[in-house]
């Protein structure tokens, strides 16, 4: 397995692959690697014949007062489970490589990112748009995976990918979860073991959501106010925000008509969690 942190050097050691005609997958990360980000990588090997996967916390897609100095670095550890996974190449970049000094230029996705968490999390789409899209054009992958649990993230990446035209073609996976629902989260490490057992009211109430609204509810207002409930019941929280959504606008649903994005973001200690399902119009669980 090539670790690579050097722009030029990714580039000059996948040029070689790219003319032997071998299909590129890649896998971006944030390290703090877990069976979610393992999941994304063995789909990669089996679809792809060689595998990029990087490892880079992105400073841009955190806001003030946000967790960047503390998320979680386990490069060594992160490097082990890439290696017995199969990856064939790491790219391991400093923050100096991915953003040298006086850059001007950002990507930005409108109308998608001032919703949901874009609401909460100002500039944290742009970051995002932005290291995809230079991670993109160093890697210049064939295949890209990416996973539901950050649904609006990878909705967002998608529109990008249509928008600029890249030659990507985009995978969206299912959530990997724990035993108790729970969805698969770097932020994990950062809840006591009664904290975790709290955090799986997330999906208990998320698929109350989805029993009610197969039982013929289709108030968007009751089952968001129904999830409410259930999560507050369940301990200290902070809920930052319940939506049920259209899944092409992000824009909020009265009346469940259409397949819905049903997604949540609730602060549980030290930790800021998300999770969602989708719906399709006969309110059967679906994906991306």
């Amino acid at each position: 397995m090539l670790t690579l942190k050097k722009i030029d050097d990714v580039r000059r050691s996948l040029k070689i692959i790219r003319e032997r005609k071998t299909c590129i997958g890649f896998v971006p990360t944030m390290g703090a690697l877990h069976e979610g980000h393992l999941e994304l990588i063995r789909r990669a090997k089996r679809e792809c014949g060689f595998v990029v996967v990087s490892i880079f916390v992105n400073p841009t897609q955190f806001g003030q007062g946000e967790d960047f100095q503390k998320y979680p670095r386990s490069i060594e550890e992160d490097l082990d489970k890439c290696r017995q996974a199969g990856v064939d190449l790491v790219f391991n970049p400093e923050r100096e490589e991915m953003y040298p000094e006086h850059s001007l230029t950002t990507v930005q996705v409108a109308k998608f990112t001032d919703k949901l968490c874009g609401e909460f999390r100002p500039g944290h789409f742009t970051g995002v748009t932005t290291v995809v899209t230079k991670l993109f054009n160093i890697v210049m992958p064939d295949i890209a995976y990416f996973g539901q649990k950050d649904a609006q993230q990878a909705l967002v990446i998608r529109r990008m990918i249509q928008d600029l035209n890249f030659p990507v073609e985009l995978r969206i996976c299912p959530t990997v979860r724990s035993e108790s629902g729970l969805a698969l989260s770097s932020r994990n490490r950062y809840l006591s073991e009664s904290e975790l057992r709290q955090a799986a009211c997330l999906y208990q109430s998320l698929q109350s959501a989805k029993r009610l609204i197969n039982q013929g509810n289709k108030d968007g207002s009751a089952i968001m106010q129904s999830m409410r409930k259930q999560i507050e019941l369940a301990g200290p929280c902070q809920i930052q925000y319940i939506g049920i959504v259209d899944m092409n606008t992000f824009d909020e649903l009265a009346k469940i008509d259409r397949p819905v994005l049903i997604a949540l973001a609730v602060r549980i200690g030290p930790a800021r969690l998300i999770d969602n399902i989708i719906l399709d119009s006969e309110g059967n669980e679906t994906i991306i």
